[in-house]
């Protein structure tokens, strides 16, 4: 802009000068100042939006390169985290082929338990079976040899499971406050160990029981309480079966008083149930020989 200045004025000078320049002239001069200051005008526009674009481009530049070594970073780490769980899948791989074998093994294993418990199943099915067949075979001996006794209500046969109880009532064995066996009850245990003598894999248990009525004063000295009532009537029962061929291995006796009640003592008929004997047969344990 000074430039242009500076050039009217010098041809205005010389104009002066020469003292000739026509009005005609002069404003064509005049106009070609103009266009030359609103072509440089138009140059300095140029100029500035070629710097503006020359900065941009450089910031745009600068960008780039940062994001490009942003790229470069994360493209390293990317690598170095491929590597890792490339390493990280060869183990799980192994570690897979490895449970996977031992997942195998313990297929294996169970299955042979398994066969060997179905096989113990069936034994012990075969054991029960027998079991329940041989108690089966004495009650029903039971039951065929007492069949008087029993239809008078005087001895009661229950089979429960894996155990036989046989049920004598007291008149049949013994007189009231006594533990000597009488004449017909001893009958009676003959015929009952004709089937016990029998029997080697039950324990034979012998259970005397009373009501609740206090020994009375005559029979205190012999029998204070129930409690030897109880166990001296069992006692000679077991002794007895024991003189008539039951083997003593599997016999024991057991006085429960009056406290193993099967009816209520508040009634004579309640009472004269719970003066009883109970022969109980129960299985044995193979290995000890004692019951289960």
């Amino acid at each position: 802009m000074k430039f242009m200045k500076v050039v009217l004025l010098a041809i205005v000078g010389l104009a002066l000068a020469t003292g000739c320049v026509t009005t005609k002239k002069y404003d064509a001069r005049v106009n070609d100042i103009n266009n030359l200051n609103a072509e440089n005008a138009k140059l300095t526009e140029r100029l500035q939006e070629t710097g503006d674009k020359l900065n941009n481009e450089k910031a745009a530049r600068e960008a780039l390169e940062i994001n490009a070594a942003k790229l470069g970073a994360e493209n390293t780490e990317l690598t170095r985290a491929n590597e890792v769980l490339s390493t990280a899948n060869k183990d799980i791989n192994k570690s897979v082929a490895q449970i996977s074998q031992e997942k195998l093994l313990a297929i294996k294993e169970k299955d042979r338990i398994i066969a060997g418990l179905t096989q113990e199943k069936m034994d012990a099915i075969k054991e029960r079976d027998r079991v329940l067949e041989e108690q089966k075979h004495s009650y029903d001996n039971v039951v065929s040899e007492l069949t008087d006794e029993i239809k008078k209500g005087e001895i009661a046969v229950k089979q429960l499971k894996d155990k036989l109880t046989l049920t004598m009532v007291e008149k049949i064995l013994f007189d009231s406050g006594k533990a000597d066996i009488k004449t017909n009850g001893k009958k009676v245990l003959d015929r009952v160990a004709e089937i016990l003598k029998t029997i080697t894999d039950k324990q034979i248990r012998i259970e005397g029981h009373t009501d609740n009525v206090p020994i009375g004063a005559v029979l205190a000295e012999k029998f204070p309480t129930n409690w030897e009532l109880s166990t001296a009537r069992a006692t000679t029962v077991a002794r007895y079966l024991q003189d008539k061929g039951v083997s003593p291995a599997y016999l024991n006796a057991a006085g429960y008083s009056e406290y193993k009640p099967v009816e209520s003592n508040e009634t004579d008929d309640g009472k004269s149930k719970n003066r009883r004997i109970e022969i109980v047969l129960i299985p044995l344990d193979k290995e000890s020989g004692t019951p289960k």
